[in-house]
């Protein structure tokens, strides 16, 4: 089975960036549960957070702050949801490491977990 995420890293599928670091990510994911609901994903294959070096955790989180930065400011959000499954049984549909970002605003009723 072949990696979407790794065709994306690839350019073997084109996506637009919201931004990039060095090992991080970030995109619109393509089954918005709300308007800028976003992916952090590593360069490399990880499956987990668990195989995630230690040494990338500052850039992983640079990431996330400024990809929520940007959704929240793009999408006049008030806060966001962070969403990260390890493994099938928690939910995790790609075996590529990625984080969920939600933007959300005040009584949006929005049902990020189904």
């Amino acid at each position: 089975m072949e990696c979407i995420f790794c065709k994306i890293v690839n350019g073997e599928i084109h996506s637009n960036k919201i931004y990039e670091n060095d090992n991080f990510f970030s995109i619109l994911d393509i089954n918005q549960k709300v308007d800028g609901h976003s992916l952090v994903i590593s360069k490399q294959h990880f499956v987990t957070l668990l195989d995630i070096p230690e040494d990338l955790s500052s850039e992983l989180i640079d990431c996330i702050k400024k990809t929520a930065e940007i959704i929240i400011r793009g999408k006049n959000a008030e806060g966001f949801n962070i969403v990260n499954n390890n493994s099938e049984s928690a939910g995790q549909l790609v075996n590529h490491f990625h984080v969920h970002l939600f933007p959300r605003k005040k009584n949006d009723n929005a049902n990020i977990f189904s």
